[in-house]
């Protein structure tokens, strides 16, 4: 069977751009980690305002995404929550590049506000794992981190990067806030195991990307490609799912919310896991509905469709 390009360029090591591209992340890091916490955080927020102008780096893509999502706001409001979304980026790239310098309780200090915090924990009290469904809102990677100086075993899913060193690197800063790592192509064996060691598995579960198997759900009224691997574990297993976000709040420290998601056997499988993906799906959109700011737009949510959808007036208004 042939190799992916990826695979073979992972097989035989980092290039010379992959190497520039991670001594240029290192400096940056570095410049940044000598500013207090709030410094770099604002410092971040101006970088990610870079890529909205003069950048320019998938502009028209969230601009686009962002009014379709939300038809009610004026043109004004499309721009601002643009503008918003890569400020609120670059603060996340910074965040979870300067996690690692952070102690146990520097971390708990990032997030002093919590709701639903209980669910989780009853979740835990059953003793067959829990399944944390999230999404590109906030900063996904700060609440794995808060989870794990809270003491609770916490993992997450993760896709392999393109760049060998910075996979290398950010995988490493998870492990060292106490996540375990399990990438996607282990998932099948790996998961199983954590569950029955009673741990929280994270799964990012708003990026339809190929080779990844998902399901077609509405996503703010469009058919959106979503992942079904939470869903499967959960009626395979008997996994509770749960979910969860770290929300920025306006003084720069953040509030983490956890709601309990409907998982109902029928019997019928496909329709169970189809059931399970609209619910945690639905229940991310009335987050982002509540934070656009916070939301990742930069990723084409609707780019894939199914063979046989229906053609409407609004859905073109999204770049395919």
């Amino acid at each position: 069977m042939s190799r992916s390009p990826r695979e073979t360029e992972r097989e035989s090591g980092p290039t010379m751009a992959h190497r520039a591209e991670y001594a240029l992340l290192r400096g940056a890091t570095g410049a940044l980690g000598k500013l207090p916490w709030d410094a770099a955080v604002r410092a971040g927020a101006r970088l990610g305002l870079l890529g909205y102008s003069p950048v320019r780096v998938r502009r028209r893509v969230v601009e686009e995404q962002v009014a379709f999502a939300l038809p009610e706001l004026s043109p004004g409001e499309v721009t601002r929550i643009a503008k918003e979304a890569y400020a609120s980026l670059g603060r996340t790239a910074v965040e979870t590049a300067l996690l690692p310098k952070l102690t146990r309780e520097e971390v708990l200090a990032l997030v002093p506000e919590t709701e639903g915090l209980e669910t989780l924990e009853a979740a835990l009290e059953l003793k067959r794992g829990v399944i944390l469904v999230t999404g590109h809102l906030g900063n996904w990677e700060l609440g794995g981190a808060y989870l794990a100086a809270r003491g609770l075993p916490i993992g997450a899913i993760v896709r392999r990067q393109g760049n060998p060193l910075f996979d290398r690197y950010l995988n490493s800063t998870r492990r060292a806030l106490g996540s375990e790592v399990i990438y996607d192509a282990d998932a099948v064996r790996r998961v199983p195991r954590a569950f029955s060691e009673n741990r929280i598995i994270a799964f990012l579960a708003d990026q339809g990307v190929l080779g990844l198997a998902s399901t077609f759900v509405p996503f703010f009224g469009r058919l959106a490609k979503t992942p079904r691997g939470p869903a499967v574990f959960a009626l395979r297993l008997g996994t509770p799912v749960i979910f969860g976000t770290a929300l920025r709040r306006p003084d720069g420290r953040f509030r983490m919310v956890f709601e309990p998601v409907s998982v109902t056997p029928t019997g019928d499988r496909d329709a169970d896991v189809d059931q399970i993906v609209a619910a945690y799906t639905s229940t991310l959109e009335r987050w982002v509905r509540r934070e656009p700011e916070q939301y990742f737009w930069h990723h084409k949510r609707w780019k894939r469709q199914p063979p046989t959808r229906p053609a409407t007036g609004q859905a073109s208004a999204v770049p395919s």
